[in-house]
């Protein structure tokens, strides 16, 4: 098996607060993250999708394809937005890395129809990702 990976960038902003916490616990579980003015990041996702390459192509799936995929899915509904409030899947959910990645395997794995979506790896900065991978892998 062989495995291809695209990346991408796109910038959003969120804040960490739970409506079922008070304040004081959000500021304490939460910290800076809990301002509700909120902050951004420059997020990196690694998209990778697993198969065989087709024979007469050489290729797992058509990179423009998952290029349009990856700008129709992800950059125009992520990029320049605020995840709390403009993101119908994320509402009502603390928007952490570990969240907007398995909303992000939620929106890829039906559309990717050449090889398969194997895992996403979703940057928040330089020094923290998160990995979402295909379960049992």
């Amino acid at each position: 098996m062989i495995r291809l990976t695209r990346r991408i960038e796109f910038s959003a902003a969120h804040f960490y607060q739970n409506p079922e916490f008070s304040a004081e616990e959000n500021q304490r579980i939460f910290g800076k993250c809990s301002n509700t003015k909120g902050h951004g990041h420059n997020y990196l996702l690694e998209v990778t999708v697993a198969g065989e390459p087709d024979p007469k192509t050489g290729m797992i799936l058509d990179l423009n394809e998952l290029k349009g995929i990856l700008d129709r899915e992800i950059t125009a509904r992520f990029d320049h937005r605020h995840l709390n409030f403009e993101i119908p899947e994320l509402r009502g959910k603390v928007p952490t890395c570990e969240e907007l990645a398995a909303v992000i395997w939620k929106i890829l794995e039906p559309v990717i129809r050449q090889g398969r979506l194997d895992r996403i790896r979703l940057y928040e900065s330089p020094e923290l990702f998160v990995d979402c991978a295909r379960e049992g892998e």
